[in-house]
């Protein structure tokens, strides 16, 4: 017979021994599971449209230096100029910011794969083939040749952040299809719904070629050994949901007042922290993904929405809100997976492995919205 923890004394104790037991760090209620599973539905159309257009500007605008319509996904008229000019779109640009957040905060296989003598001498070779017949490009590329090979990278990370959306946009709108069926009912059944398409593509890879002159370049090849999960899956939660980045306007960028962090990894910044307040304000990134969502809300949310708070008027602070309570759910779902021992250690030492394990993680969620999401 195992013997069984002392109670956590952490101050997110309640939600540590809820982690334990497998169950979401949010409530669950009838609301929250509604409103959880209508913004994934909007949110997973959404990522949709994000994951299509990373892999194609991957794909298709390779080293492009003035890639004007790389948001057209190759499908450019008037029609879709005029609806881009008065901002009737997609914006796509919260999908590149969300890349460059990855890609500079870095970590994980694909972040140390970019990095890899191997990726450097296959990207060379693409860049030589793409400019092959450019002289001046080629001998800028000899004057300044981490130029074009950073450049590279950065495409790496459009279609990895791409690859990962598009099994995330899947698995949420399934999970939405399995809420109108009648199968979803409390948010552990959420949880458990993400954390088994998370365990079901774990090892999916993440590979990535470009064709230049009718030859295949395999920038990462499929034995360089990059998955959704570990690689690009938990890389995502780390700078996306955790650490994010200050946003202009809000936040003072003086260092000497040390008004942020001058540690990367001490950053909290990300969605599990962001105050909803300011959403619709200019020079906020996720203005843009509250923009889109709203499009796409199904009519039993937008309805929740009509008959709360000032109606239309803070739609975009009421989405924030929903979606923070869904990004805990996919985050309860991450570190339960991501768990050493599994839920169930057989001995008191795996216990307290497991115990450390989500200690450390609430350690860095005492300053997020966690409280509010719950009350």
């Amino acid at each position: 017979m195992v013997t069984a923890l002392e109670p956590s004394r952490h101050p997110l104790a309640a939600y540590i021994h809820r982690l334990e037991q497998g169950l979401p760090m949010l409530d669950n209620s009838d609301q929250n599971v509604m409103e959880v599973i209508g913004i994934l539905k909007s949110y997973g159309i959404v990522l949709d449209a994000y994951s299509n257009n990373l892999n194609y500007i991957a794909k298709h605008q390779f080293l492009k230096l003035f890639p004007f319509f790389k948001y057209f996904n190759g499908d450019i008229n008037v029609k879709k100029l005029g609806q881009f000019w008065w901002h009737n779109r997609i914006n796509y640009e919260y999908a590149e910011y969300c890349m460059k957040s990855m890609f500079w905060h870095g970590g994980g296989g694909l972040d140390a794969y970019v990095d890899s003598p191997e990726f450097e001498a296959a990207a060379k070779k693409a860049i030589a083939a793409r400019w092959q017949n450019n002289p001046v490009m080629l001998g800028l590329n000899k004057l300044f040749p981490d130029f074009l090979l950073e450049q590279t990278r950065v495409m790496a990370y459009y279609t990895g952040l791409g690859q990962f959306w598009r099994v995330m946009s899947d698995m949420f709108l399934s999970l939405s299809d399995r809420y109108d069926a009648g199968e979803i009912k409390s948010t552990s059944d959420v949880t458990n719904h993400i954390l088994a398409g998370l365990v079901a593509d774990a090892a999916k890879p993440i590979t990535y070629s470009v064709e230049i002159g009718g030859e295949k370049f395999d920038l990462i090849p499929e034995s360089a050994g990059i998955t959704f999960l570990i690689d690009t899956g938990v890389p995502y939660v780390e700078a996306i949901f955790f650490r994010g980045t200050p946003f202009p306007g809000i936040i003072s960028y003086n260092a000497q007042a040390r008004q942020i962090s001058p540690e990367q990894s001490t950053f909290t910044y990300g969605a599990l922290y962001a105050d909803p307040l300011p959403i619709g304000g200019s020079g906020i990134p996720p203005t843009l993904l509250m923009q889109d969502m709203r499009h796409f809300l199904p009519d039993y949310l937008h309805n929740y929405y009509m008959e709360t708070g000032r109606s239309e008027q803070d739609i975009r602070v009421k989405i924030c809100q929903t979606f923070q309570k869904s990004m805990f759910c996919v985050t309860s779902a991450t570190l339960i997976g991501l768990v050493p021992n599994g839920l169930n250690p057989d001995t008191l030492e795996k216990q307290q492995e497991n115990r450390a394990f989500f200690e450390s993680w609430m350690d860095r969620l005492l300053t997020s919205q966690i409280h509010a999401v719950n009350h």
